[in-house]
């Protein structure tokens, strides 16, 4: 054989091997069969500090309504669009970037840190054995926003609309969106820990939306799995770190629903271990006994505050009888089609909808994600 017909001969042959290689590793897998461990959050922190509660709802003991819990920063505007819906729903609403008052216990959160996160959970912790019968909402602080399910965006609409009691049944937890354009409901959106979404981290590592997606499976090992490394290890039975080809699939933006006993399947100490995985990985000295680099959460705030946006549905899954989640079943859960969505949470009937992911009308991604600079004074 002549020489150089030798070298491309090996030069092919070194190339299917890399080839085999790699789809071998990125080989389908089925999720059928796969029950993961995510029902108990075990991350534990070396922090001596622990927030004290300053994160109060007035009134909300004695409230027959749904609890309306808004995460809001200066740079929402003001919140007199929310005063109309005292009339659906018990107000809980966090200043996030205000100024400590360590005078009060009312309404505040220990650090602007994990975006809507740490509003959230400083709500879930510091009026946990308060919340409402009739469940809890939980929002952004602005009105318009681009990822809001509705025509003209608006949120005061959608909240008027929306059904709580319906949206809670039968699962006792719902997301606010229906159209799937955003999250990862789509098949062709590529599992988190797969080949495709490192090669999409490394060619646009700006992309909080990659780098959020490629820390996924380790998070969720340090969330569930805690100091306990065989179990953050498994991946046959008991899981608790996604494989490279388990893909989660839910909706974006963490606006969603939730029942009281959904809540109260996790105990306060775990969404306060939650929290504190979030400022435990702060870089700006909020965690006075920072982790960086550990099992706390990264410490760039949008990457942290995304990965918490990822798991809500996982905190208030329906757990099956094994104590565990069966991932196929939660992605089934968590992404019903758009026009049964539409249906149940705000009572759109009657649309044309093409395909599960979308209906005719309903929404669309803005330009770029963002909404003209004047839409509120246009669609007010």
């Amino acid at each position: 054989m002549p020489r150089r017909v030798q070298k491309s001969v090996i030069q092919l042959s070194f190339f299917l091997a890399i080839l085999f290689v790699i789809l071998y590793l990125n080989r389908p897998q089925s999720a059928s069969n796969r029950i993961f461990s995510w029902t108990k959050i075990r991350y534990k922190t070396s922090s001596s500090i622990i927030p004290e509660a300053r994160g109060i709802c007035p009134g909300l003991a004695g409230t027959t309504k749904p609890a309306l819990i808004v995460s809001h920063v200066a740079a929402d505007g003001d919140t007199s669009w929310l005063k109309p819906l005292s009339a659906h729903y018990h107000l809980c609403i966090y200043n996030v970037d205000a100024p400590a008052d360590k005078s009060s216990k009312i309404l505040q959160v220990p650090a602007n840190r994990g975006h809507e996160a740490m509003a959230y959970l400083t709500f879930l912790i510091d009026n946990y054995a308060d919340i409402p019968s009739a469940g809890a909402v939980f929002v952004h602080g602005t009105r318009f926003a681009w990822h809001n399910d509705s025509p003209d965006y608006d949120n005061a609409k959608l909240l008027r609309a929306l059904d709580v009691r319906r949206a809670l049944q039968p699962a006792g937890y719902h997301n606010l969106r229906c159209d799937w354009s955003a999250g990862t409901c789509p098949s062709s959106v590529p599992a988190q820990g797969s080949l495709e979404m490192r090669l999409s981290s490394a060619v646009s590592p700006w992309s909080a939306r990659a780098a959020s997606d490629l820390a996924l499976p380790h998070a969720l090992g340090h969330i569930f799995g805690g100091d306990d490394e065989a179990v953050a290890q498994r991946v046959v039975e008991d899981v608790v770190q996604l494989g490279r080809n388990d893909a989660v699939r839910a909706q974006c933006c963490a606006q969603f629903a939730v029942a009281q006993e959904r809540v109260w399947q996790h105990s306060r100490a775990e969404y306060i271990a939650l929290r504190q995985w979030l400022l435990d990985g702060s870089d700006d000295g909020v965690a006075r006994n920072p982790q960086g680099g550990s099992k706390a959460a990264p410490g760039d705030d949008v990457v942290a505050g995304r990965i918490v946006s990822y798991i809500w549905h996982i905190l208030f899954a329906r757990y099956g009888d094994d104590g565990g989640i069966n991932l196929e079943g939660l992605n089934r859960d968590s992404c019903p089609t758009a026009e049964e969505c539409y249906c149940r949470l705000y009572g759109r009937c009657t649309l044309t909808c093409k395909g599960p992911g979308t209906c005719k009308g309903q929404y669309a991604v803005p330009k770029y994600y963002k909404l003209p600079e004047d839409w509120e004074k246009t669609h007010l």
